[in-house]
């Protein structure tokens, strides 16, 4: 038997995808602006996974500021604060 219990959340989740990116090109200032809002709000989620995804895996800051385009000093500056540990290492 086949589990496709997962299937159904992905579909809808590309219906909502492709609705938010429709509604970030809307004519609509307020469509567009809450569309810009919560694309902002899915991509720093996205990067605080990815970001603790690397650190769990032993990336250094350097390699992940690398990677997101920024310094290793902004990237260490806003992830490290978390508290030590939290992403599988230390602070250094």
């Amino acid at each position: 038997m086949v589990d496709d219990s997962g299937v159904s959340t992905y579909i809808d989740s590309m219906s909502e995808t492709r609705q938010l990116a429709d509604d970030a090109g809307s004519r609509d200032p307020a469509v567009g602006l809450r569309a810009v809002r919560a694309l902002r709000d899915l991509a720093e989620r996205l990067e605080d996974l990815q970001v603790g995804n690397a650190r769990a895996q032993g990336w250094s800051w350097q390699d992940i500021a690398s990677c997101l385009g920024v310094s290793r000093q902004a990237v260490h500056k806003k992830y490290a604060r978390r508290g030590p540990g939290i992403f599988g290492r230390g602070d250094e």
